[in-house]
Protein backbone atom coordinates (compact mmCIF):
# COMPACT_ATOMS: atom_id res chain seq x y z
CA UNK A 1 0.00 0.00 0.00
CA UNK A 2 1.63 3.24 -0.98
CA UNK A 3 1.76 5.96 1.45
CA UNK A 4 -0.96 8.41 0.09
CA UNK A 5 -3.52 5.73 -0.22
CA UNK A 6 -6.19 5.19 3.21
CA UNK A 7 -7.26 2.21 4.45
CA UNK A 8 -10.60 0.67 2.94
CA UNK A 9 -13.52 2.14 5.45
CA UNK A 10 -16.77 0.32 6.44
CA UNK A 11 -19.72 0.82 8.44
CA UNK A 12 -20.95 -1.23 11.03
CA UNK A 13 -25.30 -1.57 10.45
CA UNK A 14 -27.47 -2.92 13.63
CA UNK A 15 -30.86 -4.13 12.46
CA UNK A 16 -32.26 -4.31 16.46
CA UNK A 17 -35.73 -6.21 16.69
CA UNK A 18 -37.62 -7.37 19.82
CA UNK A 19 -36.28 -11.11 19.27
CA UNK A 20 -33.26 -10.93 17.10
CA UNK A 21 -30.54 -8.55 16.60
CA UNK A 22 -29.03 -8.74 13.17
CA UNK A 23 -25.48 -7.02 12.11
CA UNK A 24 -23.47 -6.42 9.01
CA UNK A 25 -20.34 -4.93 7.61
CA UNK A 26 -21.42 -2.63 4.94
CA UNK A 27 -19.25 -1.62 2.42
CA UNK A 28 -19.44 2.10 0.20
CA UNK A 29 -21.35 0.62 -2.78
CA UNK A 30 -23.72 -1.10 -0.04
CA UNK A 31 -22.73 -4.89 -0.32
CA UNK A 32 -23.21 -6.72 2.67
CA UNK A 33 -19.81 -7.72 3.25
CA UNK A 34 -20.62 -10.32 6.17
CA UNK A 35 -23.69 -10.98 8.39
CA UNK A 36 -24.18 -11.86 12.35
CA UNK A 37 -26.75 -12.00 14.89
CA UNK A 38 -27.72 -12.19 18.33
CA UNK A 39 -30.97 -12.29 20.42
CA UNK A 40 -32.69 -9.73 21.80
CA UNK A 41 -33.70 -11.04 24.88
CA UNK A 42 -30.63 -10.37 27.35
CA UNK A 43 -32.79 -8.86 30.11
CA UNK A 44 -29.18 -7.22 31.33
CA UNK A 45 -28.56 -4.31 29.15
CA UNK A 46 -24.86 -4.62 29.80
CA UNK A 47 -24.92 -8.56 29.12
CA UNK A 48 -26.75 -7.98 26.04
CA UNK A 49 -23.81 -5.25 24.97
CA UNK A 50 -21.96 -7.79 25.99
CA UNK A 51 -23.00 -10.39 23.47
CA UNK A 52 -23.13 -7.72 20.81
CA UNK A 53 -19.62 -6.56 21.32
CA UNK A 54 -18.76 -10.35 20.80
CA UNK A 55 -20.37 -11.02 17.51
CA UNK A 56 -19.38 -7.48 15.95
CA UNK A 57 -15.69 -8.00 16.73
CA UNK A 58 -16.25 -11.51 14.53
CA UNK A 59 -16.92 -9.31 11.75
CA UNK A 60 -14.26 -6.29 12.80
CA UNK A 61 -11.72 -8.93 12.66
CA UNK A 62 -12.74 -10.66 9.33
CA UNK A 63 -12.30 -7.13 7.58
CA UNK A 64 -8.82 -6.09 9.05
CA UNK A 65 -9.76 -4.67 12.69
CA UNK A 66 -11.58 -1.74 13.79
CA UNK A 67 -9.22 0.82 12.08
CA UNK A 68 -11.20 -0.28 8.86
CA UNK A 69 -14.76 1.06 10.51
CA UNK A 70 -16.06 4.57 10.07
CA UNK A 71 -19.24 4.58 12.00
CA UNK A 72 -22.36 2.44 13.36
CA UNK A 73 -25.29 2.88 12.56
CA UNK A 74 -28.53 1.36 14.01
CA UNK A 75 -32.27 0.51 13.82
CA UNK A 76 -34.23 0.26 17.40
CA UNK A 77 -37.65 0.06 17.98
CA UNK A 78 -38.74 3.77 19.59
CA UNK A 79 -34.78 4.57 18.71
CA UNK A 80 -34.02 8.27 18.89
CA UNK A 81 -32.02 9.77 16.27
CA UNK A 82 -31.71 13.26 18.19
CA UNK A 83 -30.90 12.17 21.45
CA UNK A 84 -29.44 8.53 20.80
CA UNK A 85 -31.30 7.10 22.92
CA UNK A 86 -33.92 4.10 22.79
CA UNK A 87 -36.33 5.77 24.91
CA UNK A 88 -39.38 3.81 26.24
CA UNK A 89 -39.47 0.91 23.83
CA UNK A 90 -42.56 -1.56 24.63
CA UNK A 91 -41.09 -4.86 22.76
CA UNK A 92 -37.69 -4.76 24.71
CA UNK A 93 -36.56 -6.65 27.98
CA UNK A 94 -34.98 -2.83 29.10
CA UNK A 95 -37.08 -0.36 30.12
CA UNK A 96 -36.95 3.45 30.20
CA UNK A 97 -34.25 5.24 28.56
CA UNK A 98 -31.78 3.15 27.17
CA UNK A 99 -28.23 5.56 25.65
CA UNK A 100 -27.79 2.72 23.07
CA UNK A 101 -25.73 5.62 20.35
CA UNK A 102 -23.25 6.29 23.53
CA UNK A 103 -22.91 2.95 24.25
CA UNK A 104 -21.75 1.60 20.93
CA UNK A 105 -19.28 4.38 20.71
CA UNK A 106 -17.90 3.88 23.86
CA UNK A 107 -17.41 0.32 22.92
CA UNK A 108 -15.81 0.41 19.34
CA UNK A 109 -14.22 3.98 19.89
CA UNK A 110 -16.15 5.13 16.79
CA UNK A 111 -18.94 7.36 15.98
CA UNK A 112 -22.61 5.96 16.49
CA UNK A 113 -26.09 7.04 15.60
CA UNK A 114 -29.40 5.32 15.89
CA UNK A 115 -32.80 5.47 14.41
CA UNK A 116 -35.85 3.84 14.58
CA UNK A 117 -36.00 0.87 11.97
CA UNK A 118 -38.73 2.56 9.36
CA UNK A 119 -36.31 5.56 9.23
CA UNK A 120 -33.66 2.81 8.86
CA UNK A 121 -34.91 1.61 5.69
CA UNK A 122 -36.12 5.04 4.11
CA UNK A 123 -32.59 5.92 4.51
CA UNK A 124 -31.37 2.66 3.04
CA UNK A 125 -34.09 3.13 0.24
CA UNK A 126 -32.38 6.44 -0.45
CA UNK A 127 -29.13 5.29 -0.09
CA UNK A 128 -29.14 1.91 -2.36
CA UNK A 129 -32.86 1.14 -3.47
CA UNK A 130 -36.08 2.57 -5.08
CA UNK A 131 -35.78 6.28 -3.63
CA UNK A 132 -32.24 6.63 -5.15
CA UNK A 133 -31.93 9.96 -6.57
CA UNK A 134 -36.05 11.07 -4.82
CA UNK A 135 -35.97 13.95 -2.87
CA UNK A 136 -39.52 13.51 -1.74
CA UNK A 137 -40.91 9.96 -0.58
CA UNK A 138 -42.52 7.71 1.65
CA UNK A 139 -41.82 4.59 3.13
CA UNK A 140 -44.04 2.55 4.44
CA UNK A 141 -42.90 -0.93 6.49
CA UNK A 142 -45.57 -3.78 6.33
CA UNK A 143 -44.74 -6.19 8.59
CA UNK A 144 -45.94 -7.07 12.14
CA UNK A 145 -46.62 -3.86 12.18
CA UNK A 146 -46.61 -0.72 9.93
CA UNK A 147 -43.77 1.75 10.22
CA UNK A 148 -42.63 4.66 8.24
CA UNK A 149 -40.59 7.00 7.37
CA UNK A 150 -41.26 10.21 5.63
CA UNK A 151 -38.38 12.01 3.65
CA UNK A 152 -38.81 15.73 2.56
CA UNK A 153 -36.27 17.41 0.70
CA UNK A 154 -33.86 14.73 0.71
CA UNK A 155 -34.05 14.24 4.63
CA UNK A 156 -36.00 12.00 6.72
CA UNK A 157 -38.53 14.15 8.88
CA UNK A 158 -37.31 13.07 12.96
CA UNK A 159 -39.95 16.23 14.55
CA UNK A 160 -39.13 18.25 16.96
CA UNK A 161 -38.47 14.72 19.59
CA UNK A 162 -37.00 12.66 17.18
CA UNK A 163 -40.33 10.78 17.36
CA UNK A 164 -42.08 12.10 13.55
CA UNK A 165 -43.59 9.35 11.19
CA UNK A 166 -45.66 7.39 12.92
CA UNK A 167 -47.86 6.40 10.20
CA UNK A 168 -48.86 3.02 11.10
CA UNK A 169 -50.70 5.10 14.07
CA UNK A 170 -52.76 7.04 12.82
CA UNK A 171 -56.61 5.82 13.73
CA UNK A 172 -58.40 4.51 10.52
CA UNK A 173 -61.65 3.41 11.94
CA UNK A 174 -62.65 5.32 14.97
CA UNK A 175 -64.81 5.01 18.26
CA UNK A 176 -65.32 2.04 19.72
CA UNK A 177 -64.94 -0.16 16.44
CA UNK A 178 -61.86 0.27 16.06
CA UNK A 179 -59.28 -3.04 16.41
CA UNK A 180 -57.61 -2.62 19.62
CA UNK A 181 -53.67 -1.95 18.87
CA UNK A 182 -50.70 -2.36 20.95
CA UNK A 183 -50.15 1.02 21.84
CA UNK A 184 -53.20 0.95 23.67
CA UNK A 185 -55.60 3.06 20.93
CA UNK A 186 -58.35 1.75 18.87
CA UNK A 187 -58.03 1.85 15.23
CA UNK A 188 -54.94 2.40 14.07
CA UNK A 189 -53.45 1.84 10.56
CA UNK A 190 -51.57 -1.05 11.92
CA UNK A 191 -54.47 -3.09 13.19
CA UNK A 192 -55.80 -3.43 10.00
CA UNK A 193 -52.28 -3.02 7.35
CA UNK A 194 -50.03 -5.01 8.90
CA UNK A 195 -49.33 -8.83 8.84
CA UNK A 196 -50.99 -9.20 12.17
CA UNK A 197 -54.48 -7.12 10.59
CA UNK A 198 -54.38 -9.08 7.55
CA UNK A 199 -54.60 -12.31 9.53
CA UNK A 200 -57.22 -10.38 11.78
CA UNK A 201 -59.77 -9.43 8.64
CA UNK A 202 -59.68 -13.84 7.71
CA UNK A 203 -60.66 -14.49 11.27
CA UNK A 204 -63.67 -11.85 11.01
CA UNK A 205 -64.51 -12.91 7.56
CA UNK A 206 -64.43 -16.65 8.70
CA UNK A 207 -66.52 -15.78 11.68
CA UNK A 208 -68.92 -13.31 10.32
CA UNK A 209 -69.99 -15.32 7.31
CA UNK A 210 -70.36 -19.26 5.98
CA UNK A 211 -68.43 -18.42 2.63
CA UNK A 212 -66.29 -21.12 2.10
CA UNK A 213 -62.57 -21.21 1.77
CA UNK A 214 -59.59 -23.55 2.19
CA UNK A 215 -58.57 -21.31 5.64
CA UNK A 216 -61.77 -23.41 7.00
CA UNK A 217 -59.31 -26.46 7.23
CA UNK A 218 -57.13 -24.47 9.80
CA UNK A 219 -57.18 -23.65 13.02
CA UNK A 220 -58.96 -19.90 13.36
CA UNK A 221 -56.51 -18.99 16.19
CA UNK A 222 -53.62 -19.54 14.35
CA UNK A 223 -54.05 -18.26 10.67
CA UNK A 224 -51.15 -16.41 9.74
CA UNK A 225 -51.25 -13.92 6.63
CA UNK A 226 -49.17 -16.47 4.98
CA UNK A 227 -51.69 -18.88 5.39
CA UNK A 228 -54.24 -16.12 3.44
CA UNK A 229 -51.93 -15.53 0.63
CA UNK A 230 -51.97 -19.46 0.10
CA UNK A 231 -55.38 -19.30 0.09
CA UNK A 232 -55.50 -16.62 -2.02
CA UNK A 233 -53.06 -18.13 -4.81
CA UNK A 234 -55.68 -21.12 -4.90
CA UNK A 235 -58.33 -18.79 -6.26
CA UNK A 236 -59.55 -18.82 -3.30
CA UNK A 237 -62.37 -16.16 -2.97
CA UNK A 238 -62.69 -14.83 0.59
CA UNK A 239 -58.91 -14.94 0.64
CA UNK A 240 -58.74 -12.53 -1.79
CA UNK A 241 -61.46 -10.39 -0.37
CA UNK A 242 -59.24 -10.40 2.74
CA UNK A 243 -56.76 -8.53 0.51
CA UNK A 244 -58.79 -6.33 -1.13
CA UNK A 245 -60.19 -4.67 1.87
CA UNK A 246 -56.73 -4.46 3.36
CA UNK A 247 -55.32 -3.00 0.50
CA UNK A 248 -58.21 -0.35 0.07
CA UNK A 249 -57.87 0.58 3.88
CA UNK A 250 -53.96 1.47 3.33
CA UNK A 251 -54.69 3.00 0.02
CA UNK A 252 -57.19 5.25 1.49
CA UNK A 253 -54.61 6.14 4.36
CA UNK A 254 -52.09 6.56 1.87
CA UNK A 255 -54.00 9.32 0.06
CA UNK A 256 -53.76 11.33 3.10
CA UNK A 257 -50.78 10.88 3.89
CA UNK A 258 -49.44 12.23 -0.19
CA UNK A 259 -51.84 15.37 0.97
CA UNK A 260 -49.09 15.76 4.01
CA UNK A 261 -45.75 15.96 2.14
CA UNK A 262 -46.79 15.15 -1.68
CA UNK A 263 -44.08 12.75 -2.57
CA UNK A 264 -42.86 11.60 -5.38
CA UNK A 265 -43.54 8.07 -4.74
CA UNK A 266 -44.46 5.83 -1.96
CA UNK A 267 -42.86 2.58 -1.32
CA UNK A 268 -43.59 0.05 0.06
CA UNK A 269 -41.42 -2.61 2.18
CA UNK A 270 -42.10 -5.52 4.21
CA UNK A 271 -42.89 -8.94 4.35
CA UNK A 272 -46.68 -8.45 3.14
CA UNK A 273 -45.42 -6.93 -0.10
CA UNK A 274 -44.34 -10.53 -0.93
CA UNK A 275 -48.40 -11.12 -2.04
CA UNK A 276 -47.70 -8.72 -4.89
CA UNK A 277 -50.76 -7.30 -6.78
CA UNK A 278 -53.03 -9.11 -4.61
CA UNK A 279 -51.76 -5.92 -2.17
CA UNK A 280 -50.52 -3.54 -4.89
CA UNK A 281 -53.55 -3.60 -6.99
CA UNK A 282 -56.36 -2.58 -4.74
CA UNK A 283 -53.68 -0.51 -2.65
CA UNK A 284 -53.11 1.95 -5.59
CA UNK A 285 -56.54 1.94 -6.71
CA UNK A 286 -58.27 2.90 -3.15
CA UNK A 287 -55.05 5.95 -3.52
CA UNK A 288 -55.91 7.22 -6.60
CA UNK A 289 -59.89 6.87 -5.93
CA UNK A 290 -59.26 9.01 -2.71
CA UNK A 291 -56.35 11.50 -4.11
CA UNK A 292 -56.95 14.99 -4.22
CA UNK A 293 -57.45 16.07 -8.37
CA UNK A 294 -54.09 17.85 -8.22
CA UNK A 295 -51.96 14.24 -7.56
CA UNK A 296 -53.75 12.05 -9.17
CA UNK A 297 -51.78 10.38 -11.60
CA UNK A 298 -48.21 11.61 -9.93
CA UNK A 299 -47.46 9.92 -7.27
CA UNK A 300 -45.92 6.49 -7.53
CA UNK A 301 -47.00 3.40 -5.66
CA UNK A 302 -43.64 0.80 -5.68
CA UNK A 303 -42.45 -1.80 -3.63
CA UNK A 304 -38.71 -1.57 -2.48
CA UNK A 305 -35.75 -2.84 -4.23
CA UNK A 306 -33.63 -3.77 -0.99
CA UNK A 307 -33.17 -7.63 -0.67
CA UNK A 308 -35.42 -8.02 2.95
CA UNK A 309 -32.48 -10.00 4.51
CA UNK A 310 -30.25 -7.06 3.76
CA UNK A 311 -32.26 -4.18 4.16
CA UNK A 312 -32.69 -3.86 7.33
CA UNK A 313 -28.85 -3.66 8.27
CA UNK A 314 -28.25 -1.36 4.75
CA UNK A 315 -30.59 1.15 5.85
CA UNK A 316 -28.97 1.26 9.93
CA UNK A 317 -25.69 1.25 7.84
CA UNK A 318 -26.27 4.19 5.47
CA UNK A 319 -26.93 6.64 9.02
CA UNK A 320 -23.00 5.50 9.57
CA UNK A 321 -21.73 7.15 6.24
CA UNK A 322 -23.37 10.29 7.07
CA UNK A 323 -21.45 10.39 10.27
Amino acid sequence: MSGTEQPKQYVLGIDMGGTNTKFGIVDARGNVLSQGGIKTSNPDINGYMEELKSGLNVLINGVGGIKKIKAIGAGCPNGNYYTGNIEFAPNLPWKGVVPFANMLSESFGVPAAITNDANAAAVGEMTYGAAKGMKDFIMITLGTGVGSGIVIDGKIVYGHDGFAGELGHTIIVRGEKGRVCGCGRKGCLETYTSATGVARTAREFLQDSDRPSVLRNLSLENISSKDVFDAAMQDDELAKDVFHITGKILGEAMADFVAFSAPEAIILFGGLTKAGDLILKPVVESMEENLLSIWKGKVKVIFSELKESDAAILGASALGWEL
